[in-house]
């Protein structure tokens, strides 16, 4: 028995590169192996294969897709001149009046559950702004109206999902006394306020406005570039009919997790801290990442089918230049890229990227 079982090993690769090469199928997952019959003199195996799915394409180009407007309207402008206005502004002691929606309010605070005073719920002199939302829900909105000197109860229920469990949903209330109010006065927009932006050859108002004029119109073009391939890409895959195995977008959610991950270091922690500070376990990330991952498969499917259809051929020319890009973008030689990209990997992405252009094409 041992020895025909050896013998099956032996020979079930080689019939599985036959079978697959004789057939031209796709494997897209390890395949399955059953012995379903066997003696000293044949044998019969039965490999469960999946494969990749058919994609019946539907209308995917011409869809009546229009780019959105990048026009810079004077609201745009007016905004970031407000923005820097905000960044240099500065708080001036309110000597008359009360606590007003953007004010910030100099407090001393303390909160009390059921007449008892709460661990964390105390804090003197606290620069608390006005609309910040710095606060649980409610607490800043009471404050409105108040005067420097004032004392008063404000009633508040802290959310069900507060992070210390003996508060979450629970109603206390803080006394709270305000020391002082201080107003948010704006500089007025002039040469010496674009000048403090220390923007290289601006220097006036004119200059400020060509300046800011040209990044606007540079974040809609690319916001407007984004949504239209986008939109035409979600239409082809909306008109096709294609049913994605369940293998690819496992696969897709263990990429865009290892990514997530990979981002976190380079960002100075790991995942076990994030989950921390977040309550999110790799679950519910996963969780997170599936409809995403789901219409990523989609749109490749989609893509590989169009490829097909129209005949794209990737050249060894094109990869090499590729690698080329890939190369000087990462600072590296060509031969170092290529241990860590494959040729096929490339060529997939140029196959794809070409597909791409036909969708978008206008």
């Amino acid at each position: 028995q041992e020895t025909l079982m050896y013998a099956v090993d032996e020979c079930a690769t080689d019939a599985l590169v036959s079978g697959v090469s004789e057939h031209a199928l796709e494997m897209i997952a390890q395949p399955t192996l059953d012995v379903e019959a066997i003696n000293e003199d044949a044998v019969t195996l039965v490999f469960g294969i999946q494969v990749r799915p058919e994609v019946e394409l539907g209308e995917y180009t011409n869809l009546g897709i229009k780019k959105e407007s990048t026009r810079v309207l004077k609201k745009d402008v007016e905004d970031r001149i407000a923005k820097l206005q905000e960044r240099f502004a500065e708080n001036e002691l309110k000597e008359e009046g009360t606590v007003e929606n953007g004010d910030t309010a100099v407090i001393d605070f303390e909160g009390f559950k059921d007449g008892v005073a709460f661990e964390g719920g105390k804090g003197t002199n606290y620069p608390l702004g006005i609309g910040s939302g710095a606060f649980i829900p409610g607490f800043e909105e009471q404050l409105v109206g108040m005067a420097t000197g004032e004392t008063k109860d404000i009633t508040v229920t802290f959310p069900e999902n507060y992070q210390e469990a003996t508060l979450a949903g629970k109603e206390v209330v803080f006394k709270v006394t305000v020391n002082e109010i201080k107003t948010k006065v704006l500089p007025e927009y002039n040469e010496e306020l674009v000048k403090m932006a220390n923007i290289e050859n601006v220097t006036t108002v004119e200059e400020y406005e060509a300046h800011i004029k040209e990044e606007i119109k540079k974040v809609k073009e690319q916001d407007a570039e984004t949504k239209y391939a986008n939109d035409c890409l979600t239409a082809a895959v909306e008109n096709a009919t294609v049913e994605v195995p369940q293998v690819l977008v496992d696969e897709e959610v263990n990429r865009q997790f290892e990514n997530f991950k990979y981002r976190l270091e380079q960002q100075g922690f790991g995942f076990e801290m994030f989950s921390q500070m977040t309550g999110q376990t790799e679950e519910i990330v996963r969780e997170q990442m599936a409809t995403d991952a789901l219409n990523t498969v989609k749109v490749r499917l989609v893509l590989d089918a169009v490829a097909k259809k129209e005949g794209i051929e990737v050249t060894e020319e094109m990869i090499e230049a590729e690698f080329a890009l890939l190369a000087t973008n990462y600072n590296m030689p060509v031969e170092e890229v290529k241990k860590y990209v494959s040729v096929d990997a490339v060529s997939y992405d140029l196959r794809l990227d070409a597909a791409k252009a036909i969708v978008l094409k206008k």
